[in-house]
């Protein structure tokens, strides 16, 4: 009896120690992971996200996507770009978004007044300033802003709900010019389109946009609108599901300002 007892204390001792040791292996193992997460390696996260923004970076945030997924291989984004005031309404109406990028703090506060964003989150990610472009063949010989006011010139601008509208009646009121669009659309890239087919004389774009326009415009020097700037703001939304603060912190992190100023956008103000 007395030697069963030894066997079975014995065999106790070693069960305890080989726990043990898959204990300390299995801690071990999970050390490199956490180890290369906490120094910046390659994110196993996997998340689906859409982001709603400005129609202004629908150029630079697949960009910026492209660059993100380096270290983000698992994320699969979708966008939806459109007018800033179109997107805070879908917002606002249920449609389905994680990030909200916006071309001013007016558009962001309306989803935030409805709750759907958190504005102790939102940070202005960067800014952007109007110009007059023209078709590259300048065919009303427009070479100042004032040019653009004068009768028979068919101007188009953006309508004054959307932030670069705002930005043009602000231009207006601080000239003293009156505007008289033949045409006021609803997104930055809709005016861009009319000069580029050749359907308007001149247009009122963001300084990104005529640059992304590159051969397909004339940019006429507009000094009047350096100091009218708007500001980007981004959040995730009060909907949005687990990662989408990791993009967002990407675009505000050195590699997506680099980016972004590449582009021509201003810095965050």
């Amino acid at each position: 009896m007395k030697k069963l007892t030894l066997a079975l204390a014995g065999l106790l001792a070693l069960t305890a120690c080989g726990s043990q040791a898959t204990s300390n292996t299995s801690q071990n193992a999970t050390q490199p992971a956490a180890s290369s997460a906490a120094s910046g390696g390659t994110d196993q996260t996997s998340a689906t996200l859409t982001i709603f923004a400005a129609a202004s970076l629908k150029d630079v945030f697949p960009k910026i996507y492209e660059e993100f997924k380096k270290t983000h291989p698992n994320y699969t984004i979708e966008f939806s770009f459109g007018g800033s005031s179109e997107l805070a309404t879908q917002i606002n109406n249920g449609a389905e978004a994680d990030i909200f990028a916006s071309a001013n703090e007016k558009q962001m506060k309306v989803a935030s007044d409805a709750g759907n964003v958190d504005t102790a989150n939102t940070k202005i990610f960067a800014t952007n300033t109007l110009t007059l472009v023209t078709p590259p063949s300048n065919p009303a010989g427009i070479t100042k802003l004032e040019d653009a006011t004068k009768e028979g010139v068919k101007l188009v601008v953006c309508a004054e709900q959307v932030p670069c509208g705002a930005a043009t009646k602000k231009l207006a009121e601080t000239t003293g010019f009156t505007f008289t669009p033949v045409s006021e659309e609803q997104k930055v890239t809709d005016v861009l389109a009319k000069v580029t087919s050749g359907e308007a004389d001149a247009g009122l774009v963001y300084v990104t946009d005529a640059a992304g326009a590159k051969d397909k415009v004339k940019i006429i020097d507009t000094p009047e609108a350096e100091k009218i700037v708007n500001k980007y703001p981004i959040a995730v939304t009060k909907s949005a599901r687990q990662g989408a603060q990791a993009f967002v912190d990407f675009v505000l992190g050195e590699q997506g300002q680099t980016m972004l100023r590449d582009a021509g956008f201003g810095a965050p103000k």
